[in-house]
């Protein structure tokens, strides 16, 4: 953590981590996913959603991990929406903000400090998270 003590709430950061890690798991079969569902993997014509490329990450298991564009791309009113219309419960969604913890302090321990645009990125995304 001490690569991150400065820009974030590492109590925070401990806090959701648990909280995820201790959420129940999904209670149902496994169903397709992403697994690298971010900004940089979607395509816009016009203003509106083309395409989702980079399938590198496609797996089956818990969904969760698909809902880290929550806290790319949503602020959180239109974060709220998105909840609600995908009818997430509590424990998915506590997942899922894990998920979005856990891939921006990797993405930002690894590029911030030579990618502006990174730092900038995966710092919102894990204040994003941290927010809910």
């Amino acid at each position: 953590m001490s690569a991150v003590d400065g820009p974030f709430d590492t109590a925070a950061m401990t806090e959701l981590w648990e909280a995820a890690l201790s959420a129940p798991d999904r209670d149902g079969p496994p169903v397709w996913f992403h697994g690298d569902f971010h900004t940089g993997n979607l395509l816009t014509v016009d203003g509106r959603l083309s395409a989702v490329i980079d399938f590198g990450g496609l797996g089956i298991g818990d969904p969760a991990c698909d809902l880290v564009i929550a806290f790319t791309l949503m602020s959180a009113g239109s974060r709220a929406t998105f909840r609600t219309a995908l009818g997430v419960d509590d424990a998915t969604w506590i997942r899922g903000r894990g998920w979005a913890l856990a891939t921006g302090l990797n993405a930002y321990v690894h590029y911030a400090a030579v990618n502006p645009r990174v730092a900038a990125q995966t710092t919102r995304q894990i204040a994003e998270a941290l927010i809910g």
